[in-house]
């Protein structure tokens, strides 16, 4: 039998916004676009409202770039665009019962693309279908505002502006609150919510953590690559006087009240034109939340919040996170073992062969120059901050996505490469057909994060025992083509690699898109 589609047959459902109405597919309910909520430029967002039926059936609007999106990569992450405009403010859900009573772990997904960018389906694999399908659980993505639209500090310039440097986060929490009120009625379980992300989407996890208005919308987290040490934007102790007075200027405006009608490319335009000049002295420019009363802080510098502690979490990398975009000048499966010091020695000089029997010792597998590509980015500072949570009593899983895919001649794992597992849609992702691995791996990593959002922890029958990170000690479940546990298992290669390369900086990458 085909598959079943049905609009006409599915319930009107009545939510605090409104009137809703959804579409059925292939075992599925699917309900697109949904407002969750409204907010003016730069002011904190209120519960969205309509009269009427709300036709579901339609994704909203994705927030406006502050720079046009050039497709790069499209094999390694396929990617989707949409119409952009600043009320953006909406979510998705899949689902695959309207039950109050069903009560199934819900999961709420916040995408990458830094503070900056992206969207709630710019990626192929955030479709729901498997979630709630295979994984008889509800996926939920958001929409929130980015840049200088959610992160841009006017608080300077009077009380009515006082979180706009927050206003993309207290979109997230207004997602939240929407999802905690409503979800019952999509089958969910408002007291066993996990929100998930990768990259920005992990940053944003950690962020909702610190955020004591988000206390009680969501029960564990997931954290995918999300995790840099140091404050890459610059905000410490400063505001947005500067970066603000300078826009104003450069638009030839005299009240602050003008960047709130401003149309957008001009605001944005102005922002990319003063913005350099300040960052490159020092000043601070915004694009990512600031500390204060709303928001407690990044917690290697302020801790974590003794709430934060209660919210189990699966925190993570993969292998090559973004040192593998670039393709390799040789064939590594041609490389003799000479060949590969050789190589080696360029980077790491007469410490080669010590960098070089930590690596086969942490990863007996793979190929010696494979080293080269071992991300230096985020996963020391993941295990740190995996350590700095557990030390205050919280529980964290850690891991480590390892797999080497078949394209120009064995790329280890990507930024982004692991996102087609956790959602079950490697099927949906071409690189990932990989025969007798790829879906052996998925139902590892999938089974995994279902049995979080549902349990609060990571162990099901198709993995070994995954044990719970220790204050001074980090076991890490390795994903690849044998999935195994692994105890401190990398220390010495960043121990020996660090003897020799300085510290990685988020300005190496953005300049040269090499870590090393």
């Amino acid at each position: 039998m085909g598959k079943i589609f049905d609009y006409d047959g599915v319930p009107v459902l009545h939510t605090t916004s409104g009137d809703l109405k959804g579409y059925f597919y292939d075992g599925v309910y699917i309900y697109k676009g949904i407002p969750y909520a409204y907010a003016d430029r730069f002011q904190m967002p209120v519960p969205s409202k309509w009269d009427g039926v709300k036709d579901a059936t339609n994704y909203g609007f994705v927030c406006p770039l502050q720079n046009q999106d050039t497709p790069n990569g499209e094999l390694m992450v396929p990617h989707r665009y949409w119409p952009q405009d600043e009320h953006c403010q909406s979510l998705n859900i899949w689902t695959n019962k309207l039950d109050p009573e069903a009560k199934k772990p819900v999961l709420v997904w916040f995408h990458g693309g830094g503070y900056a960018a992206g969207s709630s389906i710019e990626q192929v694999a955030y479709d729901g279908v498997s979630i709630a399908k295979k994984g008889d659980s509800i996926l939920v993505s958001v929409n929130h505002r980015l840049n200088i639209l959610g992160y841009l500090d006017l608080s300077p310039f009077g009380e009515k502006y006082k979180n706009s440097a927050n206003a993309g986060h207290a979109d997230m929490v207004a997602a939240l609150q929407w999802v905690h009120d409503n979800i019952a009625l999509f089958g969910g379980d408002p007291e066993n919510v996990t929100i998930f992300g990768q990259s920005g989407g992990g940053m944003k996890v950690i962020d909702l953590m610190q955020i004591p208005s988000a206390d009680g919308l969501f029960q564990k987290g997931l954290v995918m690559s999300g995790v840099m040490e140091g404050d890459p934007l610059g905000a410490g102790e400063k505001d947005g006087t500067e970066i603000v007075t300078a826009m104003m200027k450069e638009l030839g405006f005299d009240d602050v009240a003008q960047l709130e009608t401003v149309p957008y490319p001009q605001l944005a335009a102005a922002y990319a034109k003063v913005s350099p000049a300040i960052a490159q002295n020092g000043g601070y420019i915004g694009g990512g939340p600031k500390k204060g009363d709303y928001f407690c802080g990044n917690p290697f510098d302020a801790g974590f919040r003794e709430h934060a502690h209660q919210i189990p979490m699966m925190i993570g990398t993969v292998y090559g996170e973004f040192a593998t975009f670039a393709p390799a000048a040789y064939d590594k499966n041609k490389l003799t073992a000479e060949e590969i010091l050789e190589i080696l020695k360029k980077v790491y000089g007469d410490n080669a062969e010590k960098v070089l029997d930590a690596f086969k010792e942490a990863y007996p597998e793979k190929n010696g120059v494979d080293v080269l590509a071992i991300d230096r980015a985020m996963r020391e500072p993941t295990v740190k901050l995996a350590k700095l949570f557990a030390k205050g009593g919280g529980k964290a899983y850690l891991y480590n996505f390892a797999l080497e895919f078949p394209f120009q001649n064995g790329k280890p794992a990507w930024h982004c490469s692991d996102i087609p597992y956790f959602f079950g849609n490697s099927d949906l992702v071409e690189i990932c057909g990989i025969p007798d691995v790829s879906d052996k791996l998925e139902s590892e990593i999938f089974g995994a994060l279902l049995a979080f959002a549902k349990n609060g922890t990571p162990d099901h029958e198709g993995l070994p025992h995954w044990p719970e990170t220790e204050a001074e000690d980090a076991d890490t479940m390795v994903f690849d083509k044998k999935t195994e546990v692994k105890h401190n298992y990398d220390d010495k290669v960043f121990a020996e690699i660090n003897k020799v390369l300085k510290p990685w900086s988020f300005m190496d990458m953005m300049t040269d898109n090499i870590q090393h």
